[in-house]
């Protein structure tokens, strides 16, 4: 099976969790996509959507799914996205898309987060894939200091030569070569560095379930 194919079976797969007639949480990314593209076909069934960026907003309003602000959500059954990297134990490395903060934001109010990712992005230890950590424009450098003293290398991601801007109007520093043995700790470290908006570590509260595409079918992992 091609990586698209197991991206579109774990999407299927999610639509079991989505609540009829409630609200439904929605990430970001290619295998989010694939999800969004999945409920638009029992859209009927579902009250509305809460988006974790611009873009996802647009593609759920395109298939005609009302998007609420989350600020007019005081709670929903299940927030259904990706990872970049999930561990055995639900620990997750999110933002490849750009998106950690509205989706850890989203995520917050959900009472289940379930990923859907192929089975690639399950690792024993997460750092392979770059750390993204979302920061505020006038400290990035300061900030990638303070992250290349922790042991990784932190590099402005770039778009057409220029720094990529989040929707939120900030930066991101993917951090490279870490080898991240206790998530835990270091999502709060990282967080806790001044200018660092969102560290794209989902470890205090990653996943509730893992729908893991491979090609002897979908496997479920529960944390």
């Amino acid at each position: 099976m091609t990586q698209d194919e197991l991206k579109l079976a774990v999407a299927q797969a999610a639509i079991a969790y989505v609540v009829e007639g409630e609200i439904v949480g929605v990430g970001t990314g290619s295998t989010a996509n694939f999800f969004i593209d999945e409920l638009a076909k029992i859209k009927h069934k579902v009250k509305a959507a809460v988006a974790s960026s611009e873009a996802t907003a647009e593609r759920l309003r395109g298939h005609g799914i009302t998007v609420l602000d989350l600020n007019d959500v005081s709670s929903m059954p299940v927030y259904i996205d990706g990872a970049d990297e999930i561990t055995p134990h639900g620990a997750m490395i999110k933002g490849g898309g750009a998106a950690l903060t509205r989706e850890k934001i989203v995520a917050s109010v959900a009472e289940k987060f379930i990923c859907i990712a192929d089975g690639s992005k399950l690792v024993e230890m997460l750092g392979k894939f770059p750390l993204p950590v979302e920061v505020i424009p006038m400290s990035h450098a300061v900030v990638a200091r303070k992250l290349n003293a922790i042991g990784g290398e932190a590099r402005l991601r770039l778009k057409d030569g220029k720094p990529l801007l989040t929707d939120n109007g900030n930066m991101i520093l993917d951090v490279h070569g870490l080898q991240i043995a206790d998530p835990v700790t270091l999502e709060a470290e990282i967080n806790n560095i001044v200018g660092v908006v969102t560290v794209g570590l989902f470890a205090r509260h990653g996943a509730n379930v893992c729908l893991l595409g491979t090609p002897e079918g979908v496997k479920t992992l529960t944390f």
